[in-house]
């Protein structure tokens, strides 16, 4: 189901049907180096990590990560972008991440400044963070061309890896 569309873009929620999808996004060396690798080697796999997560969030959010398509190749999805409310956090944070062909081509910045306009206008979301490693350059120039401004190093979860915590008023 598209929720929304930019000028290259689909952005539509995500169905179990995008468990292959999500197996090969999962296991690309960016989500692995700078996401972590989450043990999700199958489809079945990819399948639970979905109910257990993103399509959780859309029952008791009313939002989560979205598959991202180009317009040109709309059964194709390409990457994920949308917001994340994590226990750690006290507001929703944005993450994005896309297959390797499609780096580097202003997707990252396309869907998630329509992400954003969503959070704001649909889910009344005033401030929204962002984590990422402070080696991830790329993430860290695009959360700094969305404008997001750093704001601490954190170490949020179990792993004690410090990341860069980042933030934006939506209002």
């Amino acid at each position: 189901m598209s929720i929304t569309k930019t000028n290259r873009l689909i952005i539509s929620k995500v169905t179990l049907k995008d468990a292959p999808f999500f197996l090969e996004l999962m296991n690309t060396p960016h989500w692995i180096k700078y996401i972590g690798d989450r043990n999700v080697k199958t489809v079945k796999e990819a399948e639970t990590y979905l109910k257990n997560g993103i399509l959780k969030s859309y029952k008791e959010r009313g939002y989560g990560f979205y598959k991202v398509a180009l317009k040109s190749n709309p059964n194709a999805a390409i990457g994920i972008c949308g917001l994340i409310k994590r226990d750690e956090f006290d507001i929703p944070d944005i993450g994005f991440a896309f297959l390797p062909q499609f780096e580097g081509e202003g997707y990252g910045y396309e869907s998630s400044v329509t992400i954003l306009e969503q959070a704001r206008n649909e889910f009344d979301v005033i401030k929204v963070g962002a984590i990422t490693l402070e080696l991830n350059v790329n993430s860290i120039k695009l959360l700094e061309k969305l404008g997001f401004s750093f704001e601490k190093t954190i170490k949020p979860f179990d792993d004690d890896q410090e990341l860069l915590f980042f933030a934006k008023d939506l209002v």
